[in-house]
């Protein structure tokens, strides 16, 4: 499905989705009470991040595009963190 938002909307919205997930995962505090809430939230965060992403890549710059996959990468390091850690 195309994405109809212009290029530097869908990065922005990319950008902000990693910005977020990033956030989440440094303020989760595995001793909480609420630390499995806040996994699943993270996780959540991570998909929709991957999602945007994937969603601008389709209409980015070739200057975006290098972002976009170093943003992948960050998001994908947190996913892989995250599906590490035990309940």
């Amino acid at each position: 499905m195309p994405y109809h938002k212009n290029k530097q909307q869908a990065f922005q919205a990319a950008q902000q989705g990693v910005n977020e997930a990033q956030e989440l995962y440094h303020e989760i505090v595995k001793e909480s009470a609420n630390y499995g809430h806040q996994l699943k939230h993270l996780q959540q965060e991570v998909n929709e991040a991957l999602q945007q992403i994937e969603n601008a890549l389709e209409v980015a710059s070739e200057h975006q595009k290098s972002q976009l996959e170093q943003f992948r990468q960050d998001v994908s390091a947190i996913a892989s963190e995250v599906n590490q850690t035990e309940f």
